[in-house]
């Protein structure tokens, strides 16, 4: 045999949310019982008008008028303002109203003045069916709120045993008929009855409204896991038509040069470049396919520490002058002496990579890479004279095999360098902005805010599980 699980522990916002429904239930019920109730006011002005003062019976009568009203007021304001709101408005609006329930159980509670002992057998007995009918009818209308539902049952019980305990203790001096005594203990029978099957009736409601969250939760789970499985295949499937597609170009170009150079191997010096550089773009591609599976994988390593940042720039300008200065552009580095709290490895891969996507598509004039301090620290600015950006491709550049239609140089990139940007400085807590006018140039903004070691790794384990859709 399986042992038995224990019950899952309902989380606040299960709870919230549970009680807001029962609210809802509850409220689902009071035009039926508002009907039933008027409809029961005539009925016992029917059955009494020959027993009881014709007084005292319009007096309840009235009474039970008022409190009829308030009811349908209540109703009315919340099909108005609330029927179709959450779970906090509900609980707001029932607490306002809660007082009405009681009041309604005490008006038909001292119905027992009209007919206890005042009027024949044959009217007691269906006053007192009526009368207990309509406390069964309770339980059913009122359990969903188990506070609600016991305030009710004791205040229409305890308001009918007092009537009765005035009747035979003060007015009758306890000489009364021996029936009264079986009346009060058949009624406070029935009242400890009526709150044992209200409590049951409860706790049944709240345990499907329990279940009906927790389904919806697993519902809502499995469509985003659903979703994210969907999104991880269409990755998978621009992943490869994109890499297929850009890797093919200087993968059958190197079979070109390699044919040409065994044909005419004289002609080594003039091969020999282009293979390098058909070389680089393969590497380039991988280079970028394993910081991404780094990433996505969530195995990627922190090592936080001070950056000084006058080395890493001097770094960054060694290693991409030399591609600046093929294309005949002129690349500037201003340094403003500092240091920086971040991964010196990825902040290097940050700056390196939008460096390299500055230089691409940038065709004359030049690049800027500066450190400024700025009121809110230190900053480093990537600036071009390039194509430039249009507003509406600047949030889409940032996401993974994206490339800008009609942009020259998209044709040997892999639309992941950008992407690989956004998340690296996402981690390393590094806010990221542009500015771009098109056919003017562009600039980005790496804010080095410092990081936080155990922060990054937190917002790297998130940004892998928001990746694969978990909560």
């Amino acid at each position: 045999m399986k042992p038995d699980l224990p019950p899952a522990v309902a989380t606040p916002a299960e709870s919230h949310w549970v009680e807001g429904e029962l609210v809802r239930s509850l409220m689902r019920t009071q035009r039926s019982t508002q009907f039933i109730g008027i409809v029961l006011i005539a009925i016992f002005l029917g059955v009494l008008w020959n027993d009881a003062s014709p007084g005292l019976l319009l007096g309840w009568a009235a009474f039970a008028a008022v409190a009829a009203g308030l009811r349908f007021r209540m109703i009315q304001a919340y099909q108005r303002d609330v029927m179709q709101r959450g779970s906090a408005e509900h609980l707001a609006f029932f607490q306002r109203w809660r007082f009405l329930f009681p009041l309604l159980a005490f008006v038909w509670g001292t119905t027992t003045v009209l007919y206890f002992d005042r009027s024949s057998l044959a009217d007691q007995f269906i006053c007192w069916l009526i009368l207990g009918g309509l406390a069964m009818f309770s339980i059913n209308a009122l359990s969903s709120r188990l506070d609600t539902m016991r305030t009710y049952l004791n205040t229409l019980a305890g308001t009918a045993l007092a009537v009765m305990g005035w009747r035979i203790a003060v007015e009758l001096e306890f000489n009364g008929p021996t029936y009264h005594w079986w009346l009060v203990g058949l009624l406070v029978m029935f009242w400890q009855l009526l709150r044992m099957a209200g409590r049951r009736l409860h706790f049944t409601h709240k345990r499907n409204f329990e279940l009906q969250f927790r389904n919806n939760q697993l519902i809502e789970s499995l469509t985003r896991q659903t979703q994210s499985a969907l999104d991880a295949v269409e990755i998978k499937n621009r992943f490869l038509a994109s890499a297929a597609h850009d890797i093919r170009q200087p993968v059958h170009a190197l079979g070109l040069y390699a044919d040409w150079l065994r044909a005419e191997p004289e002609l080594v010096h003039e091969i020999a470049p282009k293979i390098v550089e058909s070389t680089k773009a393969v590497n380039q591609l991988f280079d970028s396919l394993f910081d991404l599976a780094r990433l996505d994988s969530g195995k990627i390593k922190l090592n936080i520490e001070e950056v000084d940042l006058a080395q890493l720039l001097h770094d960054l300008e060694l290693q991409y002058r030399p591609l600046a200065e093929a294309k005949g552009l002129q690349l500037r580095v201003h340094v403003q002496p500092g240091k920086a709290v971040s991964d010196p490895i990825l902040l290097q891969r940050i700056i390196g990579n939008l460096i390299a996507n500055a230089v691409k598509y940038t065709q004359k004039g030049g690049v800027l890479v500066a450190s400024r301090v700025t009121p809110s620290g230190r900053r480093i600015e990537i600036w071009d004279t390039g194509v430039g950006i249009a507003p509406v491709h600047q949030r889409e550049i940032f996401r993974e095999f994206y490339k800008v239609p009609s942009h020259g140089g998209t044709e040997d990139g892999f639309g992941l360098g950008l992407y690989i940007v956004a998340r690296l400085t996402q981690i390393l807590g590094h806010p990221l902005s542009l500015s771009s006018r098109p056919g003017r140039g562009t600039v980005f903004r790496v804010q080095l805010v410092p990081t936080d070691e155990r922060a990054a790794a937190d917002r790297a384990v998130a940004s892998v599980a928001q990746l694969v859709g978990r909560p």
